[in-house]
């Protein structure tokens, strides 16, 4: 609550919808890929068995979050440069206009040429302009900076959330062969989805860190996951590793029984049905 009011007050209310435009494009094709790679390595580990054991859910679930941060790393790379942007301009700003208060009383001339100085080169940026820098300065590879700690938070996220799901939503069903209710499929992936981003929550505070590339002038600075949880730990105690997650559960829990309600209608046996051939011509 204290973050949130924070961020209204020091960026205004739109403030807290920065990265939204990137969450909007790729969180779609993001849970696609999560959803349909899951189904495909099920149907692979089955071998023709009506029910995996727990080992196959978990790994299957693991195949899916390893493709999944082809989309999650470059969203989440996007998200947080455009969300440090506008936390690094809002601090900007206050720190511009407390030295003209402080300069007030040398007279007018000089109050307003420091004005035109430090607030003239205060800008905002886009996705697009991220996107192109990185790019430029780092490759592609720019994009995929804090793979690794993606890789630590995803896989474990989905090899809690599949088996889990799987499990929750069995007890919906009135029969085997029956599909559960769409609203026993939207409770059951607020359930998982809730469990699954409280457990990897320290993974994620991790990789957002790594992923920071602008510092402010009392932040760290890490050299790969090991240094970054070691920092962490010293400075800002065990507790610091589950800030943000009661707001991430709040996030993740709706979009997966969302994305399990549309599942379930049909749409992933159509694309495992599908081939790149009679893809097209349907």
């Amino acid at each position: 609550m204290d973050c949130l009011i924070k961020t209204v007050r020091s960026e205004g209310y739109f403030g807290m919808y920065r990265g939204a435009a990137v969450n909007l494009t790729l969180v779609t094709p993001e849970k696609a890929i999560k959803l349909a790679a899951n189904d495909f390595f099920r149907q692979r580990l089955s071998r023709g068995e009506l029910k995996l054991n727990v080992f196959q859910e978990m790994l299957a679930g693991c195949g899916a979050g390893a493709c999944q941060v082809i989309i999650t790393t470059p969203m989440e790379m996007l998200k947080i440069q455009l969300q440090d942007a506008g936390r690094l301009v809002a601090q900007q700003r206050q720190l511009a206009l407390l030295h003209t208060v402080k300069l007030g009383a040398a007279g007018t001339v000089l109050n307003c040429s420091y004005r035109m100085g430090p607030m003239s080169s205060i800008r905002k940026v886009s996705a697009i302009q991220i996107t192109q820098e990185l790019l430029r300065t780092k490759g592609i590879q720019g994009l995929y900076k804090g793979l690794g700690a993606t890789l630590m938070r995803d896989i474990p996220f989905s090899v809690i959330y599949f088996p889990l799901f799987a499990h929750v939503n069995q007890l919906g069903k009135t029969s085997e062969d029956e599909k559960a209710p769409f609203y026993w499929s939207f409770i059951s992936g607020c359930v998982a989805g809730c469990t699954a981003a409280v457990a990897v929550n320290p993974c994620d505070v991790v990789k957002t860190r790594l992923q920071s590339l602008n510092k402010s002038a009392n932040e760290d600075s890490y050299n790969g996951v090991t240094d970054c949880i070691r920092k962490i730990m010293r400075r800002e105690g065990p507790t610091a590793f589950l800030k943000g997650a009661g707001c991430r559960a709040l996030i993740i829990a709706p979009l997966f029984g969302i994305a399990q309600v549309v599942y379930s209608i049909g749409v992933g046996e159509f694309l495992l049905g599908q081939t790149p051939f009679n893809l097209f011509s349907v």
